[in-house]
């Protein structure tokens, strides 16, 4: 009888350790991939999914949902170009790409502000630096989301690297009701949204910053504030000084 035994409870030991409710492949179901800033030859590399209040889509719903169509290179202006990227999985997927127009350039000018004045086109999602001769200094951004518009007239009142994040206790509610849970604090960092530097407006709450998702410039994305490239923004903190004048129109 104990003969009988012992095989038989090996056997149900062996089923049971086969049994689990996932598999080693599962455990990396969720890795996040590898997010390549769209300018090549920038430094960039940011890897998301991890950092508190950034909330990934789960995988397996993702999969399910139809993969949104984009434009080619002869695009109108306000549409996303796409860029393939290889993630941990070796399945290439298609990540919008910023489109080209609204890289850095310098244009014509004529709006009649002083040099040195910083013009945000909320219609056109452009900001000005204004230079001298009728030129400015043009750069692609992204701003307030239907509901977020505003305009108005600002100095610049702080300039910060790297900064932290502390959304408003309304952004926090807002985003809960949605299912979304931001954090109360965030270091600065490639994982916090406001991206490489940030310039404050006057008392308000918005603010010219980076971003850890290039891909969003050019399209109506925030919560009001302004957002650039990371090498954008750099550009910009290094050309404007405390005391600069704003107009968002």
């Amino acid at each position: 009888m104990k003969r009988v035994l012992f095989p038989l409870l090996g056997a149900v030991a062996v089923f049971a350790a086969g049994v689990t409710p996932s598999t080693a492949g599962d455990r990396y179901a969720d890795r996040p991939p590898v997010m390549v800033s769209p300018d090549l030859s920038a430094p960039w590399v940011l890897q998301l999914g991890h950092a508190p209040g950034i909330v990934r889509q789960n995988r397996s719903v993702a999969q399910q949902q139809p993969r949104p169509r984009y434009a080619q290179p002869q695009a109108q202006p306000d549409r996303l170009q796409t860029a393939a990227v290889q993630t941990p999985a070796k399945r290439m997927v298609m990540r919008p790409q910023i489109n080209p127009i609204y890289l850095p350039q310098e244009v014509d000018y004529d709006g009649g502000q002083k040099p040195g004045t910083i013009v945000i086109d909320t219609t056109q999602n452009f900001l000005y630096l204004v230079e001298k001769n009728g030129k400015a200094r043009r750069y692609g951004v992204g701003t307030g989301k239907p509901g977020f518009e505003w305009s108005g007239t600002h100095k610049i009142t702080n300039k910060r690297v790297w900064p932290d994040w502390r959304p408003p206790a309304q952004m926090i509610k807002r985003e809960a009701a949605k299912g979304r849970y931001l954090p109360t604090y965030l270091a600065g960092g490639i994982e916090n949204p406001l991206g490489a530097r940030a310039l404050y407006l006057g008392t308000t709450e918005y603010r010219i910053h980076g971003t850890n998702q290039p891909w969003t410039i050019g399209g109506a994305v925030s919560s009001g504030c302004i957002r650039m490239r990371n090498e954008d923004v750099v550009d910009l903190y290094e050309r404007v000084n405390v005391g600069t004048t704003v107009e968002v129109i």
